[in-house]
């Protein structure tokens, strides 16, 4: 099996215009995760179980044969990995994201209304294939090219 990457890193800055048809979201190279919000400086983030949304390469890539807008950010992503089939992980999973920065998954991302004015697709045909949420646990500076590892959830034996 094939190392798991991070790929893309995007955010929406303060100072981001705000598009009345698409994501704004800025691609950066590196970036400081940070406890209960996110990514650093990101006004996306900090929302409960909504701090990233975290996408699997080979899921974007569907979605860009499919006709749909993939540009980094544009599907309202945070973080893009390759490597690991993201939305088979069961939430509580850990994602070590480089040296220290690890991420617990919440949920399965859905879309919504925004999501589809913004692609032109409906929201169901998506179901399943939007990416996780996840929480940041441990903060730490991750970047594009770090290696992604996962701690699946321990079950308790009873």
């Amino acid at each position: 099996m094939a190392e798991a990457k991070l790929i893309s890193i995007v955010y929406k800055p303060a100072s981001a215009p705000t598009a009345a048809d698409a994501y704004t979201r800025m691609p950066v190279s590196a970036a400081e995760l940070v406890l209960k919000h996110g990514i650093k400086g990101d006004i996306k983030g900090s929302t409960g179980s909504r701090q990233l949304n975290i996408m699997s390469a080979h899921i974007v890539e569907n979605l860009n044969a499919e006709g749909y807008n993939t540009k980094p950010g544009a599907l309202g992503e945070q973080l893009v990995i390759a490597g690991i089939d993201l939305e088979a992980l069961p939430p509580g999973s850990l994602l070590t994201i480089g040296n220290q920065a690890q991420v617990e998954v919440v949920k399965l991302r859905t879309g919504c209304s925004k999501f589809e004015r913004y692609q032109g697709h409906q929201e169901s045909e998506t179901v399943g294939r939007l990416g996780i949420l996840a929480i940041v646990v441990t903060e730490g500076t991750i970047q594009v090219g770090d290696t992604v590892t996962v701690q699946p959830v321990q079950q308790e034996l009873g």
